[in-house]
């Protein structure tokens, strides 16, 4: 995939967690530190189709938020689950060193010999730093630890040490 490609996909924002109410308003589980993100977006998709953001505010662990045509309950039980997203193009530039980790997701993965071990499947972080799930051709997968040394972004593939792949 190429750096092109990843700039044409969508990024997660939130996932819709529920019903907040009877009149359409959504409980949305966040993938960023805050609503700034999301609340600055003139085109969303929620489950794949383009919606207008009504509003948006903090709802203590997540987020509460009103869609156009999103009317009542029973419509946003139907999107239970569905993704919120934007556009890749839509979010602001990078700074040197810096990454989104939807443009790490389906980079292959090369030892210091160029050697294929594999593609990155997703990115985790649990508190202590980015972890790389890579998969292996053999179908398994290791999570690996995104630091310099270990797994380094060097143009469109990351380089890893073997001797962190389980």
């Amino acid at each position: 995939m190429t750096s092109e490609d990843r700039s044409e996909r969508r990024v997660a924002l939130a996932a819709v967690a529920g019903a907040h109410g009877v009149k359409g308003e959504v409980r949305l589980k966040l993938f960023s530190d805050g609503i700034d993100t999301l609340s600055r977006q003139k085109k969303l998709y929620v489950g794949g189709v383009e919606r207008r953001l009504l509003f948006v505010r903090d709802g203590g662990k997540g987020a509460v938020a009103r869609f156009e045509g999103i009317a009542d309950r029973s419509d946003v039980e139907a999107l239970r689950g569905s993704l919120v997203e934007i556009d890749r193009s839509a979010l602001p530039p990078l700074e040197e060193g810096e990454y989104y980790h939807a443009d790490l997701i389906g980079l292959p993965a090369v030892d210091r010999g160029g050697v294929a071990v594999g593609t990155v499947k997703a990115v985790e972080n649990y508190g202590a730093g980015d972890l790389l799930e890579i998969e292996r051709g053999d179908g398994s997968t290791t999570l690996i630890p995104f630091r310099d040394g270990i797994a380094d972004l060097e143009g469109d593939r990351i380089v890893v040490d073997p001797e962190f792949l389980a």
